[in-house]
């Protein structure tokens, strides 16, 4: 069965996004399971990359599960350097470090 983006759902993307503190990251992954939908992070993604028809949310704060930020969002790394997050020699987050323990 395809997922249909609703308003609803963009709605609980948003609103946990909402709650990643500064100094922290939440994976795609997390977010998914967080809602009730374990298998859907790409969809995740998908959303977030319209956020910005939404409000401000600080989607920045959000990376792949192995901490890698998005290709296409230059300003991430930068945007989470300056919160204070850790990034590994490979430019990946420091996911031990700085993912959010929200589960």
């Amino acid at each position: 069965m395809a997922s249909v983006i609703t308003e609803t759902l963009i709605y609980e993307i948003l609103s946990v996004v909402e709650e990643i503190p500064k100094g922290k990251v939440a994976s795609y992954g997390q977010i998914a399971k967080l809602i009730g939908r374990d298998k859907n992070a790409r969809l995740v993604g998908k959303v977030l990359s319209m956020s910005e028809y939404y409000g401000d949310y600080p989607c920045h704060r959000v990376v792949n599960h192995a901490g890698r930020p998005a290709p296409h969002f230059k300003e991430q790394q930068e945007l989470l350097i300056g919160e204070g997050v850790l990034f590994k020699e490979n430019h990946h987050v420091d996911m031990k470090k700085c993912k959010w323990r929200c589960l």
